[in-house]
């Protein structure tokens, strides 16, 4: 008479091979990831710098806030067009480290741009900016189209 067996599913304790598996997987993630890490960080710096920028909206304006201390009012240029801020600019370097050694220097200085596209119609002839404390304050009326309105509801 044939006898039957329940089948039970192994252990993984019982692979002595699975751990070594796993810590082979992360060291060659572990590889990977370094270099393509090491890349995006240099890249970083050999483009240039990018100044950190905030845009939110309330039912009347647009409003753009970029960070760009130690910039004077006429390295900024600001420009709109078909619906696109661009904020552009230069942050000039130092002359007094030129002949000094430099043990630290994480300061970006150069070129910028940022553009940005608005997400509402803006009334170009009404936008504004401001300079103070190097924030950067750029403040874009909203046109009366997309100004949200209140529609009345009528009872019969």
């Amino acid at each position: 008479m044939n006898s039957l067996i329940r089948w039970s599913r192994p252990e993984l304790a019982t692979w002595p091979s699975f751990g070594r598996l796993t810590d082979l997987r992360n060291e060659i993630d572990r590889l990977f990831e370094s270099p393509l890490a090491e890349m995006a960080r240099s890249a970083r710096l050999f483009s240039g710098w990018t100044p950190s920028l905030d845009l939110y909206e309330d039912k009347d304006r647009l409003v753009v806030k970029v960070e760009v201390p130690g910039m004077k009012r006429e390295d900024i240029d600001v420009s709109l067009h078909e619906g696109c801020l661009s904020i552009s600019g230069e942050r000039k370097g130092e002359e007094k480290y030129k002949e000094a050694d430099v043990y630290r220097a994480e300061r970006f200085f150069g070129r910028f741009q940022r553009t940005v596209a608005l997400p509402a119609p803006v009334a170009a002839d009404k936008v504004t900016a401001q300079y103070q404390d190097g924030i950067l304050t750029v403040t874009l009326p909203k046109t009366e189209e997309a100004k949200p309105r209140r529609i009345d509801v009528n009872v019969n």
